[in-house]
């Protein structure tokens, strides 16, 4: 039966730790990969500029020994010509065995995923969902940690506009034990149906303006976000939020030992530099947890998987 990939929550928690599992498998051998994919396609068709998505998508498939192909924006499309994206699915699933499309209007995966006749990953739509972001966000966790459940987990920055975010709300929901500490300007707080989520499900939370000691004192894992300037519909309301948080050696100083950073990239200043060479800055090692965790999920979805 033909599967698509929409939100994080299309995979059970048993599911997603077999996901997981076989993420880790393919960290640890990867030779073991190396050619099931041969004479397999993925077409990556990004409607929105994207690097490491867009890239780690193509370096997963050639991992396993296939080929990519696809467009990087939709002046180079035949949007540009007025066709529908049903229509581009439908077509470049006689090209493709897989698709992975990023857009940013939010749903346009999943009418793709009505029309394609292969198996549709949303690589992003808008501000709504960015599960393969998710996947691997919660394999690094894994990696790092060795569970979900038990901690708390601080979310700073941009917490309304970043989909990364509120998918990731949504898949740590489902484990036990667990707290967010959601940092933000009030301006970016995160988006009220995610509040209310939260509450319907009994899972502590708190909302807080600063990035400081007493906020940092019990977080196993801080996810930083940047401030998005395409998601801005004003040139000032950008620059007056962009530097609202700076994570830096002061900062980290007075971090707990065992807390590890995370974010999902592009940085601009939110965090320095000068962190990088810290041993719980986990978002170099995160961008290369994205490629096993699309691996497994190109495996998993053209039914390869073990």
């Amino acid at each position: 039966m033909l599967r698509h990939l929409m939100s994080p929550l299309d995979f059970s928690v048993e599911e997603l730790d077999k996901l997981l599992a076989l993420a880790h498998d393919i960290e640890a051998n990867p030779e073991k990969y190396a050619h099931i994919c041969e004479g397999k396609k993925i077409a990556t068709l990004f409607y929105e500029p994207s690097t490491r998505t867009r890239l780690s998508f193509e370096a997963a498939m050639m991992n396993l020994g296939g080929k990519a192909l696809g467009f990087h924006s939709a002046d180079s499309s035949s949007v540009s010509k007025g066709e529908t994206v049903g229509d581009t699915a439908r077509v470049i699933s006689c090209y493709a065995d897989i698709i992975a499309m990023r857009h940013p209007k939010e749903g346009a995966p999943m009418v793709a995923s009505e029309k394609s006749l292969v198996p549709v990953i949303n690589a992003g739509d808008g501000g709504h969902q960015h599960p393969t972001q998710t996947l691997t966000d919660l394999l690094t966790i894994h990696s790092y940690k060795g569970k979900f459940e038990g901690m708390t987990y601080g979310l700073c920055g941009d917490l309304k506009f970043g989909r990364t975010v509120h998918s990731l709300i949504e898949a740590l929901s489902r484990y036990e034990n667990i707290k967010f500490v959601l940092i933000s300007p009030e301006e970016l707080r995160v988006p009220s149906y995610v509040r209310e989520a939260l509450k319907a499900k009994n899972i502590p939370f708190e909302e807080v303006v600063k990035l400081d000691e007493e906020t940092m004192k019990d977080l196993d894992v801080l996810y930083m976000t940047r401030v998005q300037k395409e998601r801005f519909f004003n040139e000032e309301d950008y620059i007056r939020m962009k530097d609202f948080y700076i994570l830096d050696k002061a900062k980290m100083a007075i971090a707990p030992e065992s807390m590890i950073v995370m974010h999902p990239l592009p940085r601009v200043n939110e965090i320095a530099v000068e962190v990088d060479d810290d041993p719980r800055a986990a978002y170099f090692p995160q961008a290369q947890y994205g490629v096993y965790v699309r691996m497994a999920l190109i495996l998993t979805l053209l039914g390869l998987a073990e």
